[in-house]
């Protein structure tokens, strides 16, 4: 049924949202708090006879006549001043992502940890890409959701990096596949608490049923602890431990044990990708494609062949011996650790930051 839409944040998610609501028929009010934008550049990204109008500054009450629903871009903290107008309206927030699925078609795998998402998503995707025709790369990795929604179709396959930020506003927003890689202190200037921010990735399994599958990383006692609590299949995945039932690594292979069979997926060794923490990626990326019908050899292939993502230990050069490393998306303590013990030998780190 049509509605009147408030999209919140003119950024390319807000614009992807809005354009989604309108090939949806909806109308649209483009809403950005920036009143030094230029209202007339932003409209222009529309088409002239779309209705859709833009709105700058202070958000007040009467401009929210006839608004059902606000789709709240990522960037936009819950406290933002204008939430409370919304609040106070009674008018319902969703994130880019639960607005994506509500209109999204075919199976869909949502990756969401502290480290480690775009790496497992684009690994994923390749994967996914190599057996199936319809694939989809979206979501916090730069491509919104809401920009392939509508194109999808039963056949199709959608793999999403999910941020915390993209799980505080959904509703019924229910992968087929979920896996959380890791959960370590982040954008706790955002979600206050470590307590919070646990919640908040945890929701990313909270419509799951039965019928579908969550990979967890059993190293994480946290996410250990989750997985007993849950109602889809729980996957775990470890790098310390031998797992008698999950993905693990067994010497330099990495395995899956599954009802008293074991299956060789790869050798570390014949991997491209650097590092304990990438083993991981590698793992919870395996488990999401076999969930998802592909067989061992494409999953093989894939891993094999696969370099590293851009500014992820991404390497540089090699100059008077010395080997250089990109590694500027290590935004957090936790990632720049990885990185360093990912290195073969004695290892200098440039950084700056406030962490």
């Amino acid at each position: 049924m049509s509605q009147k839409i408030l999209v919140a944040g003119s950024g390319k998610s807000g614009i992807a949202a809005s354009k989604m609501a309108l090939d949806t028929e909806h109308e649209v009010i483009l809403y950005d708090s920036n009143e030094a934008l230029d209202a007339e550049a932003v409209r222009g990204q529309f088409k002239e006879d779309e209705a859709i109008e833009v709105l700058l500054g202070e958000l007040k009450k009467e401009s929210l006549k006839d608004v059902g629903l606000c789709v709240i871009s990522p960037g936009i903290p819950l406290d933002a001043p204008f939430v409370e107008v919304l609040k106070a309206c009674e008018i319902p927030v969703w994130s880019e992502i639960q607005l994506a699925y509500h209109d999204a078609k075919g199976k869909l795998a949502a990756i969401t940890g502290t480290n480690g998402k775009t790496t497992t998503t684009s690994l994923v995707g390749e994967i996914l890409s190599a057996y199936y025709k319809e694939v989809f790369v979206v979501g916090n990795i730069g491509t919104p959701y809401t920009s392939t929604a509508l194109r999808t179709t039963d056949q199709s396959y959608t793999v999403a990096e999910i941020s915390s930020f993209q799980l505080e506003t959904i509703t019924d927003f229910r992968p087929d596949v979920s896996a959380i890689l890791n959960i370590t202190p982040d954008h706790l200037n955002r979600h206050k608490t470590m307590d919070c921010y646990i919640n908040v990735k945890e929701r990313i399994a909270e419509n799951q049923t039965k019928e579908d599958a969550c990979i967890l990383n059993y190293d994480d006692p946290v996410l250990r602890r989750f997985g007993e609590t849950i109602a889809p299949r729980v996957i775990y995945f470890s790098s310390r431990e031998l797992l008698p039932e999950g993905i693990c690594l067994d010497g330099d292979m990495i395995i899956r044990n599954h009802d008293g069979v074991r299956m060789e997926i790869i050798n570390i060794h014949d991997m491209n990708l650097l590092g304990r923490h990438n083993h991981e990626n590698v793992m919870a990326a395996a488990a999401i494609a076999m969930e998802l019908g592909v067989p061992l050899e494409t999953i093989q292939s894939v891993i094999r062949d696969f370099k590293a993502v851009e500014h992820r230990i991404e390497f540089v050069a090699e100059k008077a011996g010395v080997k250089y490393y990109n590694d500027s998306k290590g935004t957090n303590p936790d990632a720049a650790i990885q990185a360093v013990n990912a290195m073969p030998g004695p290892t200098i780190l440039i950084a700056g930051g406030y962490d």
